[in-house]
């Protein structure tokens, strides 16, 4: 039994069946929806074989060129390392050649050396040994009295100073002396100087004390210079002259001794009016000193000294018949003012 596509069934015989006659398909039919679906999976396939083969060409591009990087990073760290090396080589080849140019300066050195010694020695037995002397000698005395010199150059010249001293005073006459006297026992290497020196300026016989007191020496002339501008003002007190003074403290003894007799007592005076409290006495203006009186607030003037007791004018007494009052003095205060 046969069935036909058009779905007609017949029975035929085997032998009509194996007849040479009837052709047979060489590749499987299938129905339409499943020809086309196996044509897109198909193309799907062709198209992800293209995808890898592209993928592939890409990844052996990229190795290739990475290899080859990695060749040129190689061959650049072998010329930098050969570059270092002829380098360092360099350097002490250079080295090498200082040190022979060294050797070969000394050299020349040494022959001029050795020639001169021979000069020398040559001349030595053409002169006689007293001249030799003598030429030591003088030489000697010249080198030392160009040195001598050179450290008197800044020197204070006692000559001078004795033919014309200081106008001024004598304490500069002095120090100018003792200054001398220090920079010639500096220049001469001479200790009696130096002891000279140092009784004159009043300090111990090593330079650095002479030098240090002929600093404070130095100051002296300014200082009586300031201390008299202050004094000479007019109402000077003791707080402006201390301003000045207290800077001039290392030398008050210097510079006490330069001032005159009124200048001395002037100081003395303006020192005593500084340290001692303000006493009322008569011409005082005063208040009383209890807050709780009238007169607390009230001005008043001192007219008379008893002793132990004072009198006292009031100003707000003045249109009164008893204008003034006994007090003691520890009853009172000085006025300071409506504002008090």
């Amino acid at each position: 039994m046969v069935t036909f596509a058009d779905g007609e069934r017949l029975l035929i015989n085997n032998t009509d069946l194996d007849a040479p006659s009837v052709p047979l398909p060489r590749e499987r039919s299938y129905p339409a929806e499943y020809t086309e679906a196996i044509a897109a999976i198909e193309e799907r396939h062709k198209q992800e074989l293209e995808r890898l083969s592209q993928e592939l060409r890409i990844g052996l591009q990229t190795e290739a060129t990475a290899k080859a990087e990695e060749q040129v990073q190689e061959q650049i760290q072998s010329l930098q390392q050969l570059f270092k090396q002829q380098k360092e080589e360099n350097i002490q080849l250079q080295q090498r050649l200082d040190e022979m140019e060294g050797l070969r300066k000394l050299e020349i050195e040494n022959q001029q050396l050795q020639q001169r010694i021979q000069e020398l020695e040559n001349a030595v037995q053409q002169r006689p040994s007293q001249q030799w002397g003598n030429t030591m000698t003088q030489q000697a005395t010249k080198a030392l009295n160009k040195q001598v010199k050179l450290a008197l150059e800044k020197t204070i010249d006692l000559r001078s100073l004795a033919q014309e001293p200081p106008k001024e005073n004598a304490q500069e006459c002095l120090r100018l002396m003792g200054m001398a006297l220090k920079n010639l026992a500096s220049a001469m290497n001479n200790t009696q100087a130096l002891e000279a020196a140092a009784i004159i300026l009043g300090s111990e016989p090593t330079p650095s004390a002479i030098a240090y007191r002929a600093e404070q020496l130095e100051m002296l002339p300014q200082a009586i210079s300031d201390i008299r501008r202050v004094l000479s003002k007019p109402g000077c007190s003791w707080q402006e002259f201390w301003d000045i003074a207290q800077e001039y403290e290392v030398i008050k003894q210097d510079y006490w001794g330069e001032l005159t007799s009124e200048e001395t007592d002037l100081i003395t005076a303006l020192q005593n009016a500084f340290s001692q409290p303000d006493i009322i006495g008569v011409g005082s203006i005063v208040a009383h000193a209890d807050p709780y009186r009238t007169l607390y607030v009230e001005r008043g003037e001192v007219v008379e000294d008893l002793g132990e007791e004072l009198v006292v004018a009031w100003d707000c007494w003045k249109e009164r018949s008893k204008k003034t009052e006994r007090y003691f003095r520890d009853e009172l205060r000085f006025w300071q003012g409506k504002n008090q």
